[in-house]
């Protein structure tokens, strides 16, 4: 499949300019550029619209729910107090999303959410049952 580039900032304005001529018909100028009559439109339209022609590709796909704000403050209060649950920690900073994206945004920044005990296990024995009979009597062949 063949992947579409976009055009450079310069062909938009030059393509624009020829149309602002008025000299030549939009399929002409279409023809000239060797681009589709569509674009041509679109790019008249865009600058009707927005005043610009520049690529607005930037804009596309999904926008984060969190700011860059709240992932700060989220840093600053796991720092304060790291022991803190997902959703402990969307309560206290009054996140209005699910604690997925409290997961997610954690390792954006590049901290792991794994709790951790502040005191060593209190036993360092055998904590799995031995390798006898389960509870069944009799012997076993």
């Amino acid at each position: 499949m063949k992947t579409l580039k976009t055009l450079s900032l310069d062909l938009r304005e030059r393509i624009v300019a020829c149309c602002d001529a008025g000299v030549e018909t939009q399929a002409r100028i279409a023809a000239r550029f060797m681009v589709s009559l569509g674009m041509v439109k679109k790019l008249l339209l865009q600058r009707r619209r927005t005043g610009s022609v520049e690529n607005r590709r930037f804009l596309c796909g999904r926008k984060p729910v969190l700011l860059e704000s709240q992932r700060q403050a989220m840093a600053e209060l796991l720092a304060k107090e790291p022991d803190l649950t997902l959703a402990a920690l969307k309560e206290r900073l009054g996140l209005e999303c699910t604690l997925a994206t409290v997961h997610n945004a954690l390792g954006d920044i590049g901290l792991k959410y794994k709790k951790r005990r502040c005191a060593p296990v209190s036993r360092t024995g055998r904590t799995s049952p031995g390798h006898g009979l389960s509870g069944r009597s009799g012997s076993r062949i």
